[in-house]
């Protein structure tokens, strides 16, 4: 039997389906910011270049940014000497990077249209864009969000899961937010690209669940490969690849599952667990599946909003300066 969900994400799941929020629509900036979502697939194209690893990064942004108090850009502040922000949680630091390709997108906006396209819908677009220049599906994304005015590393320690965690928990993770065990399979393929350091992974070579031995579910000669790249004692920021097709976003990633090559504990367990099972083994053998499935739940995913005062950031790293008066009332 799964667990009970926390009550601290009831709570959650509550505020996000009970709270006021702000109408999203495509197409929000063609009035007021024609070029935007140009800009945004631009930089992210000259990011990858640059840096591969880009893509892989600014798209987890989304899941990182909308399942704590909602697609708000709060994982993008900075700490203050009055708040500790979502970028040193457990599940951020040293595992999220590329912000600056955040940043670059962000002064590009400002320059052509300023105060206007919010960074929480960078955040959307870019990871869409992440997806389309790795191979993957496009689609049309909602966009009209508002950035928070605060952040919470205790929220984002208490929400996101470890590289631990397993199919059970994060069955009932997503059904906090009204996602579906086939949504959370699919968006899970988002590990078709990119990579993970080996402090991820040594507990399933070593001493999966205390018990001082290997994993056994992974397969005997990805096992091997693992062993050398992350040995007992070794550098644990060593990365190693998602899947076999790091830079491509494609099925790869459930065709490995199946055949027992996942690299995370969390990944693995989809094809461990009956109730999963049957979505890897789905996307394992039909791509065009695995794409619309994923469309729909990062549709869905970017849907979470909290409700809570926002604004137009001006620095996706700060909130913007306020007046006196403004401070005062809050």
């Amino acid at each position: 039997m799964s667990p009970p969900l926390p009550a601290f994400l009831l709570l959650i799941s509550i505020a996000f389906t009970s709270a006021s929020v702000v109408p999203l629509q495509p197409g929000f900036y063609a009035e007021t910011c024609p070029e935007a979502e140009f800009i945004v697939k631009d930089v992210m194209r000259r990011n990858m270049i640059r840096e591969p690893r880009s893509a892989a990064s600014v798209m987890r942004f989304q899941f990182h940014d909308c399942f704590v108090n909602g697609c708000d850009a709060s994982m993008l502040l900075d700490d203050t000497p009055n708040m500790l922000g979502e970028k040193l949680s457990l599940s951020n630091i040293d595992s999220l990077r590329s912000y600056e390709v955040v940043d670059e997108i962000k002064e590009e906006l400002e320059r052509v249209c300023p105060g206007t396209v919010s960074c929480a819908d960078i955040i959307i677009m870019a990871s869409r864009d992440a997806v389309v220049l790795s191979g993957g599906p496009d689609w049309e994304v909602k966009l009209g969000r508002e950035d928070s005015l605060t952040a919470s590393q205790e929220d984002a320690n208490n929400i996101m899961p470890s590289p631990r965690a397993n199919a059970s928990l994060l069955m009932d993770l997503f059904e906090g937010y009204n996602l579906s065990v086939k949504d959370m399979v699919a968006l899970s393929g988002s590990h078709s690209i990119g990579q993970a350091r080996c402090f991820s992974i040594v507990f399933r070579l070593y001493n999966q669940s205390g018990s001082g031995k290997p994993d056994p579910t992974i397969e005997p000669r990805y096992k091997e490969k693992l062993n050398r790249l992350c040995p007992l004692g070794g550098d644990e920021n060593v990365t190693g690849d998602l899947d076999a097709t790091p830079t491509m976003f494609d099925n790869r990633y459930f065709k490995d599952l199946a055949a027992g090559r996942g690299f995370l504990n969390s990944d693995q367990t989809l094809y461990t667990f009956p109730e999963t099972r049957k979505y890897v083994a789905l996307f394992s053998k039909d791509q065009r599946t695995f794409f619309n499935a994923f469309v729909e739940g990062m549709i869905k995913m970017g849907d979470l909003q909290s409700g809570r005062p926002g604004e137009i950031r001006s620095n996706c790293r700060m909130v913007n300066s306020r007046p006196v008066n403004a401070l005062l009332e809050s």
